[in-house]
C-alpha cells in the first residue's frame, strides 16, 4: 500500500470547509467498510455512496481485446459492435490490429483511428433494451451530473486510470465485459470479479493500453480506478478520437486546452 501511495499524485487543497468535511466523512466510512464487509443492495430510495475520489481496484486479471476482433472459444462475442455502438468498428475506422508488427506506435498501421485507441471494457452496462437500469441511478457516482435521457449511457467514454507495475495509462470505457454486463457490485462496489473462462478477468484493455503499459500479449494483472477529466494527465490518450473530450477540445479545464496537450 505504501508503494502504491507513493505513486499517486498529492491531493489538491480543499476549496472549502464543507469539502474537507465530506472527505473526512468518506474516510471514516471507508475505514468502517474495511473492518467488516458490508452487503449493499441498491434501491431507488437509497442515497448513493459519497465519493470524492475513486479507490484503486488492485490485482485484477486483465485481458486484451480489440475493435474488429473475431469470436474465439474464450471470447464468443465478436467486437465489430460494442454494447453501446452497433457500428463500433466502422466508427473507429477499421480493424484495430493487435499484432505489434502491424502497429505504428499506439495506433494501427493501416489507418488513423477516428476514436480514442486507448479504450477498455468493464462488466457492467447501465442501459438495457433502450432504458436506463434502475440501480444505475443509485450506484453510479456521476449519474446525476451526466444523465441526459432515458436509455442514454452515462458510463460510455468515462475515463479510467490503469496501472501495471510502475506505469499508469488512461483509457475510456467503451464496451462491456469481460463476459458479463451486470456486475455492478464489482465495478462500483467492493466485490471481486466473478470466475470466467479467462481466469476471472475483470477488465479488458486495448492494444494501445497494453503497449503503453508493457503488458503481456493477451493477459496480465493490473490495478484500475475511475478518474475525472481533471485527473487525466497529458499523454497519447489525449490525442485522437471524436469521442475524446481532449482531442475535440470539448474540455479545457482551468489551465486551458494547450496545457492539456503538454504545449
Amino acid at each position: 500500500m505504501l508503494a502504491l501511495a507513493a505513486r499517486l499524485p498529492a491531493q489538491a487543497p480543499y476549496s472549502s470547509a464543507s469539502d474537507f468535511e465530506q472527505h473526512a466523512r468518506m474516510l471514516r466510512e471507508n475505514a468502517l467498510m474495511k473492518v467488516e464487509p458490508q452487503v449493499w443492495v441498491p434501491t431507488t430510495s437509497q442515497r448513493a455512496p459519497l465519493f470524492s475520489r475513486y479507490a484503486w481496484k488492485t490485482n485484477i486479471v486483465t485481458t486484451i481485446f480489440w475493435i474488429g476482433e473475431l469470436p474465439t472459444k474464450n471470447n464468443p462475442t465478436p467486437n465489430h459492435a460494442s454494447s453501446w455502438d452497433p457500428n463500433w468498428a466502422t466508427n473507429y475506422g477499421g480493424f484495430d490490429d493487435p499484432d505489434p508488427s502491424r502497429r505504428n506506435g499506439f495506433l494501427p498501421r493501416a489507418f488513423v483511428p477516428r476514436q480514442n485507441p486507448f479504450y477498455c471494457a468493464l462488466p457492467y452496462n447501465d442501459v438495457t433494451h433502450g432504458t436506463t437500469k434502475p440501480e444505475s441511478k443509485v450506484i453510479i457516482p456521476w449519474f446525476k451530473r451526466e444523465f441526459v435521457q432515458e436509455g442514454h449511457s452515462v458510463c460510455k467514454s468515462h475515463w479510467l486510470a490503469i496501472m501495471h507495475g510502475s506505469r499508469v495509462a488512461y483509457a475510456q470505457w467503451e464496451d462491456c465485459g469481460p463476459f458479463r454486463t451486470d456486475h455492478y457490485q464489482y465495478v462500483f462496489g467492493n466485490a471481486v470479479p466473478l470466475p470466467n473462462l479467462n481466469g476471472g478477468a475483470g477488465l479488458d484493455v486495448s492494444p494501445a493500453v497494453r503497449d503503453y503499459l508493457g503488458m503481456d500479449a493477451t493477459r496480465d494483472v493490473c490495478s484500475w480506478r475511475f478518474v475525472e477529466l481533471n485527473e487525466v494527465p497529458p499523454g497519447p490518450w489525449k490525442l485522437y478520437g471524436d469521442n475524446n473530450q481532449f482531442a475535440t477540445r470539448a474540455y479545457t479545464g482551468s489551465a486551458g486546452a494547450n496545457s492539456l496537450f503538454g504545449r
